[in-house]
């Protein structure tokens, strides 16, 4: 069977109402494939393989791995352009947020999501805001930003997100990049 061909049997027809079932992912079975979302998308414009309303027809044929193991699942910005122009109400960054979930719970832990969690371990934040940026504020009689990465350290501890992140990223699933053709 040549690659490029979908084999039915490897669908997984429960996958759409598993994604329904997560917070963000309830109005997944509403859309009609009419490529709005892709359009508005400032993602697509940079990166013309990146897909939004493919992702979706993906997941609504059941392409459970092929979703799951996709990069591009990971590169929504969560600008809602596609969310306010969607004339079904899908939501789709918070959909692409339950699917996130549900690719985080089977160990396909994508390496950029394990740098921000370094970030936020690291600096509280996902940038680190040191003396020279508080003086640049100071200056503009903006106030200054406090770090509290206790707090986030807190948050960490009680999900044990650090845990999930390199246990899961050794477990990795996915090992072919992209994951979606």
């Amino acid at each position: 069977m040549p690659e490029d061909v979908i084999d039915a049997s490897e669908l997984d027809p429960e996958f759409k109402f598993e994604i329904a079932r997560q917070p963000g992912g309830e109005n997944i079975k509403l859309c009609f494939q009419c490529g709005t979302c892709s359009g508005t998308c400032p993602v697509r414009a940079i990166n013309d393989r990146y897909n939004p309303r493919r992702i979706i027809r993906m997941a609504l044929l059941g392409m459970r791995k092929e979703v799951l193991c996709s990069d591009f699942i990971w590169l929504c910005s969560t600008c809602y352009a596609c969310h306010e122009r969607c004339p079904q109400n899908v939501r789709i960054p918070e959909l692409m947020m339950a699917i996130r979930n549900i690719a985080i719970k089977e160990g396909n832990v994508h390496p950029l999501y394990k740098s921000y969690v370094e970030m936020l371990d690291k600096h509280g934040r996902l940038l680190e805001v040191g003396e020279f940026e508080n003086e640049k504020r100071r200056k503009l009689g903006l106030p200054e930003v406090a770090t509290d990465v206790e707090r986030v350290r807190k948050v960490f501890d009680a999900t044990r997100i650090r845990e999930k992140v390199e246990g899961k990223l050794a477990e990795r699933v996915c090992t072919t990049g992209e994951g979606s053709k």
